[in-house]
Order: C-alpha cells, then structure tokens, then sequence
C-alpha cells in the first residue's frame, strides 16, 4: 500500500522537529514498512549557510543525514503505529557515511530511506540523499524506539 501526498502540515503530526530543526518539507511517497521519499527545499535562507561557507554556501554532510533520519522517522512512525504514543524515533548509530557531490541554495533535496531491519525498538534504515537525480549523500543508520520525555 502506498501514500502519497504528505504536506509540511502532515510531517509536523508525526516529528517532533520544529524550525530551524525541522529538515523535511513534505512526503512524496511513503509505502508503510518498506520505504519513503521525502523532500527538503534547500533555501539560502537557511541559517547554516552564513557559516558554511560565506560567498560558497554548502549544506553541511551531517545535516543531509539528520534530513533523512526525520523521513526515516516518518516512516518508523507510520509503519509502527507511533503517532499518539509517546514515543519518539532516536538516533543510535550512523555508518558507511559517504559524501557524493554538494548541496547547495535553491535546489530540491530528495530523500529516500527505507527499511533494512525493523523491530519493535530498534530499526536499521539506508538511506540516499539526491538532488536532479545524483546522488550526494549515502548512509545506514540505526534508530531505537523509546518514550518521549516528559
């Protein structure tokens, strides 16, 4: 089964990020216990870019890994049944981390995480970065289902 269709409005009811942490704008697809492709407008006006770098904005590598961790959490969320719970989707390990071209202002970040492993409490992710169809930016990484805090 697949949705389509997820506006900003829909991503803030399943994640807890909110500006300037918030790095997914809206679901293009999402297909419960498989996979999702999320995308994130890249604007010049985002604060990271004053420092990194002045006169050759780049988004930074980690920041495009934190961008798919949040779709992945969407999809944990959907696939596990999470919104309402309490719970949240944390971060525990990221690995095999590539950088494949820049990211700059004014460009459609795609992003594509799907399922490796999925348990109950901790679910293993691979995910893609892309922008026009290249990629710039590959990852696995590993998150654990836990209660919010209070």
């Amino acid at each position: 089964m697949s949705e389509t269709g997820f506006d900003v409005v829909e991503v803030l009811k399943r994640l807890p990020h909110r500006y300037p942490l918030l790095l997914v704008d809206r679901v293009a697809e999402l297909v419960p216990d498989e996979r999702i492709h999320a995308v994130k407008a890249v604007s010049f006006n985002e604060d990271f870019f004053q420092g990194h770098f002045p006169g050759a904005p780049i988004m930074p590598g980690v920041l495009q890994i934190e961008a798919l961790a949040q779709a992945a959490g969407v999809l944990a969320v959907e696939s596990l049944g999470l919104a309402g719970s309490g719970k949240l989707v944390y971060f525990m390990a990221i690995e095999n981390a590539k950088f494949r071209a820049p990211v700059t202002p004014g460009v459609l970040l795609d992003l594509k995480a799907s399922f490796v492993q999925k348990r109950a409490r901790v679910c293993k992710f691979a995910g893609e970065a892309s922008v026009d169809g290249k990629v710039t930016c590959e990852v696995s990484f590993t998150a654990m289902i836990a209660d919010a805090p209070e």
